[in-house]
């Protein structure tokens, strides 16, 4: 079973990708406190694709009261989830105080566009840390207890 993640969670990475891109092309003080924002959020990033966001995908299915024995599967994502979800907080604390130093460059340079946009990837993490990581934890813990029945 593939374990995909939702669509809408998808094109929202992307997108932030696109912007902080755009971003580290700028010049001066801007575009290097964008790419000091690259650095630490790829690995992240692509942490949160390969075992973090895509358990969400099951959502629709568990909603409905469908529990698979192929759904057993995601439980690799979500106990490695729970396993490095400290260092993955650690990170966006990280990723955090990368964004304040770009929207410090920002408003010196007077570039609303990236104050808005670090603004929008912090809450974006906030989302991450209070929503998106616990239901996808929880979605693990679920299934297990389903299945064990």
């Amino acid at each position: 079973m593939d374990f995909n993640i939702p669509q809408p969670m998808k094109l929202e990475h992307e997108e932030l990708h696109a912007q902080l891109a755009t971003a580290t092309k700028e010049k001066g003080k801007v575009g290097q406190a964008a790419k000091a924002v690259a650095l630490v959020l790829h690995h992240h990033f692509a942490n949160e694709e390969a075992y973090a966001i895509p358990p969400l995908g099951l959502l629709p299915l568990l909603a409905k009261g469908q529990v698979t024995d192929e759904m057993k599967n995601v439980l690799t994502m979500t106990d490695k989830l729970k396993a490095e979800l400290p260092q993955m907080l650690k990170e966006h604390k990280e990723i955090v105080s990368a964004l304040e130093n770009l929207k410090t460059a920002a408003k010196r340079a007077k570039k609303p566009k990236y104050i808005r946009f670090a603004e929008r990837l912090k809450l974006h993490a906030q989302t991450e840390e209070e929503v998106s990581y616990p239901t996808a934890i929880l979605i693990g813990e679920y299934i297990k207890l389903k299945l064990n029945n």
